[in-house]
Parts: C-alpha cells; structure tokens; sequence
C-alpha cells in the first residue's frame, strides 16, 4: 500500500501527462476539447480517477466520456510508458461538476445576500 504523499504524486504525474497526452496524441478532435481538472489514486494504486472538464455543450460531455472509455487502453498504456510503476492503475473518467457546484453556491450566497439588504432595508422603514 502506497502513502497518501505517493499517491498524490502519482496522481500529480498522471494529470501531468494525460493533459499532454490528449493535447498531443490523440486524434479525435472531440478528446482536444477536455481539461484534465484532477485525477484521484488511491492508495493501493490500483485506479486512478481522472476528472474532466469541457468546453463543448453539456449535451456533448456523455459522447466525451464515450469517447474517453474508447482510448482507455491507449492512454493507459501510453500512460504507463511514460510514468515508471510495477503495475499501472486502471483509469476511470469522471466529469468534474465542481465549477459547476462552486458557481451555484456563489448564486445562492448573492441571494442571500440581496435579501439581508432587502431585509434591513424593511426594517429601517419601522
């Protein structure tokens, strides 16, 4: 079992690399369109989860994961090539909805913002 401290690193190097990967070498134009946002290894380095994000619609984001479990085996081996382990971990791609989320709890802060200077408001009134 690896540390916590290796597995980060890996996982550091893994989205170092499939950034490069997808950037470079791949020839589907849909895969040029992704942002590797963060990949997570756990610790027995058995998978690493690899969080993506697009610039294309939402409508697009299931044909890129399609297309991503497609070139499974190409970017792991190319992955493996690249980054020295005894065994390298199965990948598994995930859309990263953090900006998404982050941008929505920014929204709701704004409102509740607006209604305590509503609410003041009112209340200097009486």
């Amino acid at each position: 079992m690896a540390s916590e401290a290796r597995a980060r690193r890996v996982a550091d190097r893994i989205a170092e690399e499939i950034a490069d990967i997808l950037l470079k070498e791949v020839e589907d134009k849909r895969l040029n369109q992704v942002s590797v946002m963060g990949v997570r290894v756990d610790r027995e380095l058995a998978f690493a989860t690899i969080y993506i994000s697009s610039y294309l619609a939402e409508t697009e984001d299931s044909e890129i994961l399609r297309a991503l479990e497609g070139a499974r085996g190409f970017l792991r081996s190319q992955l493996a090539a690249r980054i020295p382990l005894r065994s390298f971990p199965q990948l598994r791609f995930r859309l990263d909805t953090a900006s998404e989320y982050g941008a929505r709890i920014d929204e709701l802060l704004e409102e509740i913002q607006q209604e305590n200077i509503n609410n003041s408001g009112e209340q200097g009134e009486n």
